[in-house]
């Protein structure tokens, strides 16, 4: 068989491949937006939950899960970008940075239920926080730190070095080229990371159902740390696992939903303006 029949199976046998994820995707959503979006409405979206009568809403737990997420981010991304920096511009080939690679690769290798856990025995019982948001944003800022770390270095290393050798040539020092340089050609991919980091953890339940708790504040919104933090998926494994709601299939149906329309929103809202700048990036480049 010459290369060019080779080349063309090869052609035809990925496109297969990508329609057939692409059908598995547009299956799954379909199906959950299907069953969904008939339960959704203002009412549900905002109103309070009920543990016992039907009609109850998810307004506290979308809060909750914004908010606890907006936390985790706040506590992640200086960290993440600080260390991904230093393995990126600092760090040499030395047993410091080949231990501090494998403690991220180790950490990112973790089950979420054992960082729940952790998370529990740390935050919730030897530091006191008991079940609240402030625990749960902490635990959580241990399920985004690999993957934040890790794209952080990637991206940085992918800015040409030619771009860091004519900043250094013009007197810049090395602190004023990363941050002026550096770090604003590298934003692009740091914020793609950002946001797959935050998809993951907007659908998190194992760590908060161990650190954030199962309840809600009955005022909406409540910015109170320390008050539990139910989440929108941690609400949906609830009715379905012990709630005593009639309608609990129809709830959660209608977060199954909700959760895919506000990752899909949150996605858009970062990756378009990661585009733009990507464009203004490349332009400037020219």
């Amino acid at each position: 068989m010459s290369a060019r029949s080779l080349d063309k199976i090869a052609t035809v046998f990925m496109w297969l491949t990508g329609m057939v994820i692409l059908g598995i995707l547009v299956i799954f959503l379909g199906y959950m937006l299907i069953k969904g979006l008939p339960v959704l409405s203002w009412n549900f979206i905002t109103g309070m939950p009920s543990d016992i009568n039907a009609g109850g809403g998810v307004g506290p737990q979308l809060f909750n899960s914004f908010y606890i997420l907006l936390l985790s981010m706040l506590f992640s991304i200086p960290i993440a970008v600080g260390a991904g920096i230093y393995l990126a511009e600092y760090a040499g080939n030395d047993r410091l940075t080949d231990m501090i690679r494998l403690s991220t690769e180790s950490l990112a290798t973790v089950p979420s239920i054992v960082l729940g856990l952790f998370g529990m025995i740390i935050f919730v019982n030897m530091l006191g926080m008991g079940f609240s948001i402030i625990g749960g944003s902490l635990t959580l800022m241990l399920l985004n730190l690999p993957v934040l770390v890790r794209v952080t270095e990637e991206s940085i290393r992918t800015v040409p070095v030619h771009y860091r050798e004519a900043s250094l040539a013009l007197g810049a020092t090395k602190w004023q080229t990363i941050w002026r340089i550096v770090l604003p050609n590298a934003l692009p991919g740091i914020i793609t990371g950002i946001t797959l980091t935050a998809g993951r953890a907007l659908g998190e339940t194992a760590i908060l159902i161990f650190t954030a708790g199962t309840t809600v504040s009955r005022s909406l919104p409540d910015f109170d740390v320390t008050a539990a933090g139910e989440t929108l998926a941690v609400h949906m494994w609830y009715v379905m696992a012990v709630g005593l709601v009639p309608d609990r299939v129809a709830i959660a149906d209608g977060i199954g939903a909700l959760l895919i329309l506000t990752i899909l929103i949150f996605n858009l809202m970062f990756t378009l303006p990661s585009k733009y700048i990507q464009r203004r990036m490349a332009g400037g480049g020219h």
